[in-house]
């Protein structure tokens, strides 16, 4: 009998050590693991999984601007907001230009564990990518620079690293008579690009 509960005890022992060893092992495997997580995987792990997914809240210091909205989408470089100003206004920021985020504690902890899935043709979007397809589509923005200064108009070209803009009216179509100058702006400059078409970034 004494010996029975010799072992039992022996036993218990031996559980509880593997269980801790495991216990570590475990600790240091997820240290290691989130020594490896980049900024911008735990950015794009804020857009939603689907198109009919909504996204995360947040907040996002830009440069010197403050953005409030829905996490749409994003790319490698990039994420796009629906503003909490309007349902029709968005913002595309690149990554660089990100500050940081306020969100919530848990959309915090869910970036840290991002789905394992592999990436899609919208995670190899660059930033360039989307503002090609803004010059296709004609569309007017407003580009805010990482100096707090905003410009108005429309994106003629975009290269591999920077914009051409027609300065014009907030708004208005871009027409020869309404431009009022050009600008080459480098990506490395730009905080945001506003958009008036929400529905374009999703």
């Amino acid at each position: 009998m004494r010996w029975d509960r010799f072992f039992d005890d022996l036993e218990d022992q031996v559980a509880s050590e593997w269980e801790a060893e495991r216990a570590a092992l475990d600790t240091e495997a997820e240290r290691l693991r989130l020594s490896t997580l980049g900024f911008a995987a735990r950015l794009r792990a804020l857009a939603p999984g689907s198109p009919d997914a909504r996204g995360v809240e947040v907040t996002i210091d830009a440069a010197s601007d403050r953005l409030r909205g829905t996490v749409t989408s994003a790319g490698s470089d990039w994420l796009a907001l629906d503003l909490a100003e309007s349902a029709t206004v968005a913002a595309l920021v690149p990554f660089a230009a990100v500050r940081g985020l306020a969100l919530t504690h848990a959309a915090m902890l869910a970036t840290a564990r991002p789905a394992d899935r592999p990436p899609g043709l919208r995670d190899r979007m660059s930033f360039g990518f989307v503002l090609r397809d803004l010059v296709r589509r004609r569309l007017a923005v407003t580009v805010h620079l990482r100096d707090g200064a905003a410009l108005s108009g429309t994106i003629d070209r975009a290269g591999a690293d920077h914009l051409d803009l027609a300065l014009h009216d907030p708004g208005s179509p871009r027409r020869a008579a309404s431009v009022t100058g050009f600008r080459m702006i480098p990506f490395d400059a730009v905080a945001w690009v506003r958009l008036e078409a929400a529905a374009v970034l999703r």
